[in-house]
Order: C-alpha cells, then structure tokens, then sequence
C-alpha cells in the first residue's frame, strides 16, 4: 500500500507555477530548501520565533544563518577555525536562488570527497566563458552571471559571484580566501546546473531576460518531492552515523621513533 503524503485526496486542485531558465535569475525561493535538508541532516535549530534563522552543524564548528531584517541581509555562513581548516565566512545575498545556496549547504552536510577540488570545472563544463588578467573570470553563456577570483594590490585573494538582469544586480556572494574549495565548488556546481528551477505564480521575477514555462502542480506532488529530499538527508545522516558507530577501531601501534608513554600518530 502507497504512503499517503498530508493534502493528498480526491478533491485537491493543481496550482499554477512556473519552470524558471536561468536559473541564476529566478528569485529567492523557498528557505525551506535549505533549512530542512539541514534539519534532516541533524544541524541543531536555533532560529527565533520571528526573528533570524540560524543552524549549527553537529559538531557546532560551522553555523548558517539567515537574516530578512537587515541590508542587505540574506545568507551567512561561517565555519570556526579547527586544527584542519582557518576560520571562513560566505555571505549570499537574499535573492541567491535557494537552489545554489544549498548546493553549498548541502556540501556541508556530506563527506568530503578525495578529489581535489576544482572551481571552474563546472562552469566550463556548461560553455562559460573564461577570462584571465590580473583575475581570473567565469561568465554565464547568457552574460548574466558570473564568478571571480580576485586578487587585490595588497594580495588579498578573495572570490566573488553574481548576476544581474536588464534592471542592474540581482545578487552577489562573497567567500573569504580561506572557504574550503570544495564547498565552493559544490556552489558553482549548483550555479552552472541548466535545469530550471520552479516558482510559485506571483514569485517570477520581471525580467525579459528569463524563460518561464507554465506547468500545474498539485499540492500533493509538491510534498512528494520536498519529502523525497527530506528522506535522502536523513538517510545519508543515518548512513554516516551507522558507520562512525560500528566500524572497527584500530589499535594505534608505537612506531619506532616514538617517545615512551605516547601514542604514533596515524
């Protein structure tokens, strides 16, 4: 017998909503894209009633937070310095589609690959552009949006993104030097992505420089998918933790330079 979702009966009718193309220009979106997969993935909800939305991840070294009070407001992420990693800090403004904000929030929650991390390599794959000068610059096909790293006179190394329409800049995003690269690889990887991203009637943004089509959703098919991405987060956080818990410890063994009384590093 098939589950069931909450609003799924007889009598429910479709609601219009529209395939938004490119995706970097179709509006904020719903939070509830991000912050659900994070509590799905086990990041303790520190929100307010009303107030900012904040996040911590499990072990409480990287915190995401929203905040639609304040300018320019929108998206903060910031993880703390460990003995692996220095302190960073992205912010994404509030017109960041919530698509591409989890691309990078979803990384967080998911084991690091081996590979060594490529920025540019998803954007390249979709035709960007690329140019070199004393920076380096990604552009979208369409001219709209783009992604640089930038070194200033001093040498600071910092990376920036954007896009814009007819009517002047629509959002920007900052990552400090020290973001780990995967994470914003995971971003331009969500960013470059073609397929188009979905907005409810009233929420396109007034711009000729965006394709919609008309589809009609019903309640039930919209729970359905925001469920179904629930349930991969949980089930990859239940994987995670399975396998921290029963895996075999290895007893470290004394290497032969070893001082008495400590323990060979691994």
């Amino acid at each position: 017998m098939k589950r069931q979702w909450t609003g799924w009966g007889a009598g429910q009718q479709p609601e219009p909503h529209y395939l938004i193309q490119p995706r970097h220009l179709a509006g904020g979106g719903d939070l509830r894209h991000v912050t659900e997969f994070l509590r799905a993935s086990g990041w303790k909800d520190k929100s307010t009633t009303g107030g900012r939305i904040v996040f911590d991840s499990t072990d409480r070294t990287v915190r995401v937070g929203y905040d639609p009070f304040t300018q320019p407001g929108g998206w903060t992420i910031s993880g703390k310095p460990t003995a692996q990693q220095d302190a960073w800090h992205a912010a994404l403004g509030r017109q960041v589609p919530v698509e591409i904000v989890a691309g990078f929030t979803d990384a967080l929650t998911q084991t690091r690959s081996a590979h060594a991390p490529n920025v540019w390599a998803p954007l390249q794959q979709q035709g960007w552009g690329t140019e070199r000068d004393r920076h380096f610059t990604a552009t979208s096909p369409d001219g709209d949006a783009f992604v640089q790293f930038h070194t200033s006179s001093t040498g600071e190394a910092q990376w920036f993104a954007g896009a814009r329409t007819e009517h002047g800049r629509t959002w920007d995003a900052t990552f400090t030097p020290t973001t780990p690269l995967h994470l914003i690889q995971a971003f331009t990887t969500a960013l470059a992505d073609p397929q188009p991203v979905m907005r409810p009637r009233g929420h396109v943004p007034p711009s000729h420089r965006i394709r919609t089509t008309s589809v009609s959703v019903l309640p039930s098919e919209l729970s359905a998918w925001q469920q179904a991405r629930v349930t991969a987060a949980r089930t990859a956080t239940w994987a995670r933790n399975s396998w921290a818990t029963t895996r075999p410890r290895r007893t470290p063994t004394a290497g032969p330079y070893a001082a008495p009384g400590t323990r060979a590093r691994r």
